[in-house]
């Protein structure tokens, strides 16, 4: 089930709609990285991405096979 997060991009806030599994890991990964959510976001956004949801749904997983 999708869940809101609002987050700050660029000093504006927005929100993201995603699984909360996937919000999980991305707090995991910024404890990881000892970066905030929005830095993460951010650098993901600066890709320009049609979907930014989407987008952070591959950055995720892209780290897990990394890490595995």
């Amino acid at each position: 089930m999708l869940e809101k997060h609002s987050i700050t991009l660029m000093g504006h806030r927005t929100s993201i709609s995603i699984e909360k599994e996937f919000w999980i890991e991305l707090k995991h990964i910024a404890i990881i990285q000892n970066k905030s959510i929005n830095q993460i976001v951010s650098s993901i956004d600066i890709e320009g991405h049609d979907n930014l949801s989407s987008a952070i749904r591959v950055f995720i997983l892209n780290y897990l096979k990394e890490v595995h």
